[in-house]
């Protein structure tokens, strides 16, 4: 399995498309803040609009989707000269439906949320750059996945939510393979294919010792070389960076019904105290703690 899907896949990552927004110009819609297990997404089919943050303002326009990890309040606006007006929501089956006043049409977006599924999916958002912007452009995937949400949008009937939310699904994993993303690791490391072997190592095998110098034979490059590139891709320590695989990896295999120790031995921690204490550091809960939670 390839290093996106493995983390998806640990992530345990849902996805609810919330809102359709066809938006004429000088629309605005406000945008409650999500819950601490979701992170808000929007997708611009076509068409422009701003995207107000409490800290910063971002333009998108046609073929760019964004991630919020942190999921505050927010709101869209649309461009104009005029007065600002307040979007009209109509309630539909599998999603509602966003209209400006005007009945006008010139940009829509699919507007929802995903939600994470375990203490890796935790992790995953943490390790994103908040907000994650990627502008596809062109990108012929993306605009066929754009077209077959119009199309389940437009002739809405049975499965039509399943679909759409499935689609959605597919566009954070498309988000998360463009190579390069600024943030945190392991997402930058995709940027070059020899550190993202190293990853793929210590994911199918988070209990060996990885040393600086196993990684680096890994990744068929000198303990010289890999850590050049590695310190050019990634903002963290190779330590720290290991410590986070295994972190999302142990989140997952605390869901089964083993010990602790048992999860300790198997990411690569010989003393269960030493492993409590990263999976505190790196989630905010004792492996203890999260594992009743998941059972409550």
């Amino acid at each position: 399995m390839d290093l996106i899907s493995h983390l998806v896949g640990l992530a345990r990552i849902g996805a609810r498309v919330d809102k359709r927004c066809l938006f004429a110009a000088d629309t605005e819609m406000k945008v409650p803040a999500y819950a601490d297990d979701e992170a808000a997404f929007h997708f611009v089919l076509e068409g422009e609009c701003t995207l107000e943050l409490p800290d910063r303002e971002i333009q998108l326009s046609a073929g760019d989707a964004v991630l919020l990890a942190e999921s505050p309040a927010h709101i869209i606006r649309t461009p104009g000269a005029g007065r600002l007006r307040a979007s009209v929501e109509t309630p539909g089956t599998a999603f509602d439906t966003v209209n400006s006043p005007s009945g006008e049409v010139t940009t829509d977006i699919f507007c929802g949320h995903y939600t994470v599924g375990s203490g890796s999916g935790v992790l995953l958002l943490r390790s994103l750059p908040d907000p994650l912007v990627v502008s596809f452009g062109t990108d012929e995937s993306v605009r066929a996945l754009a077209e077959l949400l119009r199309a389940e949008a437009r002739d809405e009937g049975p499965g039509t939510a399943a679909i759409v939310d499935s689609l959605c699904a597919a566009l954070l994993a498309m988000m998360l393979r463009r190579g390069g993303l600024p943030g945190a690791a392991p997402w930058t490391a995709l940027a070059d294919p020899r550190i993202a072997t190293a990853v793929e190592a210590v994911l199918r095998d988070p209990g060996a010792d990885w040393t600086l110098e196993r990684l680096a034979a890994t990744a068929s490059m000198s303990r010289a070389t890999f850590v050049r590139h590695f310190a050019r891709l990634t903002p963290t320590s190779v330590a720290a960076f290991v410590t986070q695989l295994r972190m999302m990896v142990a989140a997952d295999l605390l869901t089964d019904d083993q010990t602790v120790a048992t999860v300790a031995g198997r990411v690569g921690y010989r003393s269960e105290s030493a492993f409590s204490q990263a999976f505190r550091s790196a989630t905010g809960s004792t492996p203890g703690r999260y594992r009743r939670t998941l059972k409550a």
